[in-house]
């Protein structure tokens, strides 16, 4: 089976788990639960995705007092939207949402807030500050390793130069405009560098930013490195430049740094390198309940980020049993 094959199939069945898990736990001990508390997902198919809510199923399984109510928004915020609607109604006693789109979940989020439910925002901020608490990676600070290593592979501090394709996720994110931004603070000071497309997005998925890489590869004879908002995004312009004959020309840069998916793409020497965007679950649902049972907790936790390449993808395949 090739390579693009099996991630599908990993996607999928990591999917599949997650809501077999879901369905196990059931109601059947609802009424034994100390809290209830709901967590809206915007999608399960993602690879990423689909760890964030094994890390945050498996966090839960620790905690016997707790009801954890998973849903899954189906990549649309108008599903989001009613998803969280319906957590409200339920009463939950606090909400986890990672929004599909910042602007898109802030309104319900809202309602959450009023209706006095403390609400834990994941991964992706809204636009109010009157959450409870957002936890997640710093995507500018990811974005600045990311530009820093992409100046280094490209000749260096003064003197990089070659034509970059950077594949945006989805452009209604905030998380997408902080890993450009922070890109661009390093190869932005570098006149060597040129950009080949304007904000194209591939929406986080695979397939569109092979889409996205065929294209620029029919319209640019040179190209030198991608610079994808994630892993699937990455290796999917890989997979473009390989079957162009070209994958060897050019540098891949991804972001996610799952054991299973980018590092084994480092270590297959498919990607030159990504950056570890360690999924929020488990530690927002371990504030979650750190603030129902009374304690303080901060604003903003941020979770931290590793670069890895060939020299220590091995190793920590090795370290995940990999």
């Amino acid at each position: 089976m090739k390579r693009r094959e099996l991630l599908k199939l990993a996607a999928v069945t990591a999917a599949l788990l997650t809501t077999t898990a879901l369905l196990a736990s059931g109601n059947a001990y609802a009424q034994d639960k100390k809290w209830k508390i709901g967590f809206s997902q915007v999608t399960t198919i993602e690879p990423w995705r689909a760890q964030f809510n094994k890390d945050i199923l498996a966090e839960a399984a620790k905690h016997p007092e707790v009801e954890l109510i998973v849903t899954d928004g189906e990549d649309k915020t108008e599903k989001q939207v009613a998803d969280v609607e319906n957590l409200i109604r339920q009463e939950v006693d606090a909400l986890l949402v990672s929004p599909k789109e910042s602007a898109g979940l802030t309104g319900v989020v809202q309602q959450a807030i009023d209706a006095k439910i403390p609400v834990f925002v994941l991964d992706r901020n809204v636009e109010t500050k009157d959450y409870t608490q957002f936890v997640g990676g710093d995507n500018k600070l990811i974005g600045r390793a990311a530009g820093e290593y992409a100046v280094e592979l490209l000749g260096g501090k003064g003197k990089a130069a070659g034509n970059v394709v950077e594949i945006w996720g989805g452009m209604g994110t905030q998380p997408a405009h902080d890993r450009h931004d922070g890109f661009h603070e390093f190869t932005g000071k570098e006149p060597g560098i040129k950009y080949l497309l304007d904000q194209q997005s591939g929406d986080w998925k695979q397939d569109q930013a092979y889409n996205i890489m065929a294209t620029a590869l029919r319209n640019n004879e040179k190209i030198d490195l991608v610079y994808g908002h994630n892993d699937p995004m990455a290796y999917g312009a890989y997979l473009a430049a390989k079957d162009a004959g070209r994958e060897k020309d050019i540098k891949f840069i991804g972001i996610d740094g799952l054991p299973n998916e980018g590092v084994t793409l480092v270590n297959n020497g498919e990607l030159t390198a990504t950056f570890t965007y360690v999924t929020p679950g488990a530690e927002g649902l371990r504030q979650a309940i750190k603030f129902l049972n009374g304690e303080k907790v901060e604003k903003t936790i941020t979770l931290p980020t590793e670069k890895i390449t060939k020299e220590n993808a091995a190793q920590i395949l090795k370290d995940n049993g990999l």
